[in-house]
């Protein structure tokens, strides 16, 4: 029988899983990063992405819809609004679509979002079903990938300026306001995941949850570099095929 962990090994442990399977670590972000893609292939990633943002919301209506709690509700609601906008805030999905429009995307391909590729749209919907199915516990620890977000968004604002001249500060903006966002976001869900999972079953749980997140995003990333650059290494506790003799 595992033991019951106290709220700081848990953290450690979540951490843990973004040290080794965050999708930072993929080769796409390293190319991306570096600036050794081409203008054509930022775009794809773009525009998949933007399948991604404009699930989130749907997400965490989903979860919503799931929370007995008033105060949860409107405690969770912020993130809605975050990225839909509202109370003078854009929103993030605006702030995405500044930066497709900035690499020259008609916006109606972005938002009708026919040009995404099924893999993609596989791995979104993948993620809006959980949080549907799912206990509000996992759905909540599903979010916690923010607790890596920081790290990544620091990378790309400064990799992307300095390596691409078709990438300026005005369409960075997505990434500078998720600086802000992202701790207030994680810090509630952080701490209700460790008060609420007080079983060592439920913990296992957490941590499932969050591997399957950075499942949903690495495999975002493995269907772009597939599509747009080459075949990807197989994602950290997949199978490797021996190298040929």
């Amino acid at each position: 029988m595992k033991p019951l962990l106290d709220g700081d090994e848990l953290e450690t442990r979540l951490r843990r899983i973004g040290a080794e399977r965050y999708h930072s670590l993929h080769p796409f972000h390293a190319l991306l990063h570096g600036g050794r893609l081409s203008r054509g292939q930022v775009q794809a990633w773009a525009l998949n992405r933007y399948c991604y943002q404009a699930a989130i919301p749907r997400k965490d209506l989903t979860l919503m819809s799931r929370m007995t709690d008033r105060a949860m509700r409107r405690e969770w609601l912020h993130r809605v609004i975050e990225h839909d906008g509202g109370d003078g805030n854009p929103g993030g999905l605006e702030r995405w679509l500044i930066l497709t429009d900035g690499l020259g995307l008609d916006r109606d391909d972005v938002t009708s979002l026919r040009l995404v590729l099924p893999a993609t749209r596989f791995a979104v919907e993948a993620y809006v079903r959980f949080v549907g199915e799912r206990s509000t516990l996992e759905g909540i620890a599903s979010s916690l990938t923010e607790l890596f977000a920081p790290a990544i968004h620091k990378e790309r604002i400064a990799g992307m300026l300095a390596n691409y001249d078709f990438i300026d500060d005005g369409v960075m903006q997505y990434f500078r306001r998720r600086l802000e966002e992202a701790p207030r976001d994680v810090g509630f869900a952080l701490a209700y995941v460790k008060r609420e999972a007080r079983t060592p079953e439920q913990q296992q749980a957490v941590l499932d949850a969050v591997r399957f997140k950075c499942d949903v995003l690495w495999a975002q990333l493995d269907a772009l570099h597939h599509a747009y650059v080459e075949p990807a290494s197989p994602p950290p506790g997949a199978f490797v095929a021996e190298a040929r003799s």
